[in-house]
């Protein structure tokens, strides 16, 4: 049996492109731009100039053909999905998704309605993000998130907000788990009603098995978002298991 194979691409078996702020603020063991976060290989692109504060406060104005640009490089290079490592770039997903002509997952503020269907009628998600005074109505809408959705920031915290948006070159892990928790629990007593939390950032994942302990509500993140939209791109093959174990009999 003869076996062809068909090239046009520059790497191949990373099928997730990501695109990267400018950053050099650590990246741990679950954040996006840690690359063993992912079960799966990834490919990098990062945008000069889209600094975190440039980003998140400035709505990454001036920045928008870079981020098409870059996007489209990825494609180039192999990638068949685009995602990005801010959450505040749902402003970018139909402009992203139009160029690229790939799927595109900007922000994990796109589970939100999903998340919201998952609940029962009388519960909310809860949104948690590097900073609520940024988060502004046109970056919920953009993704089709209900602008009431209960939000808070980690702003009011002593880390996570500090090193991300001032890209700090340090990080006290131990405190910013704790600026997740009392952010999170501070929702909790406006909003009881909460039964579920979603991460703006996507930098939070590493925090998000403790919220989940303290305060007992799932947690979905850009791991749990990333992951899923991946699995669309990379369907896993069962076939190896076919005519395996007790349940299989041959005729």
């Amino acid at each position: 049996m003869s076996v062809v194979a068909h090239g046009g691409k520059n790497f191949y078996g990373a099928r997730l492109g990501i695109l990267m702020l400018e950053t050099r603020f650590p990246r741990i063991p679950g954040d996006m731009g840690n690359a063993g976060t992912w079960p799966f290989p990834v490919l990098f692109k990062r945008v000069r100039g889209a600094t975190p504060k440039r980003v998140v406060e400035q709505r990454a104005v001036g920045l928008g053909n870079a981020f098409l640009d870059a996007a489209a490089e990825l494609v180039a290079e192999g990638a068949d999905g685009i995602t990005t490592t801010c959450g505040f770039l749902s402003l970018f997903q139909d402009q992203l998704a139009r160029h690229t002509r790939v799927p595109v997952a900007t922000s994990t503020l796109m589970m939100v309605p999903l998340v919201q269907r998952l609940l029962p009628p009388d519960q909310k998600v809860g949104i948690i993000t590097v900073s609520q005074p940024s988060l502004t109505v046109e970056h919920l809408t953009a993704v089709g998130v209900d602008p009431a959705t209960p939000v808070i920031g980690t702003e009011g915290g002593r880390e996570l907000t500090r090193v991300l948006i001032g890209d700090e070159p340090s990080l006290d892990v131990a405190l910013a788990e704790q600026d997740l928790i009392e952010a999170s629990g501070w929702l909790l007593e406006r909003h009881p009603e909460i039964g579920a939390f979603v991460f703006e950032c996507a930098n939070m994942a590493p925090y998000a098995k403790a919220v989940r302990d303290r305060h007992g509500r799932p947690v979905y993140d850009i791991y749990s978002f990333v992951t899923w939209f991946h699995s669309g791109l990379q369907p896993r093959d069962f076939s190896p298991l076919w005519g395996r174990g007790p349940d299989w009999r041959e005729r």
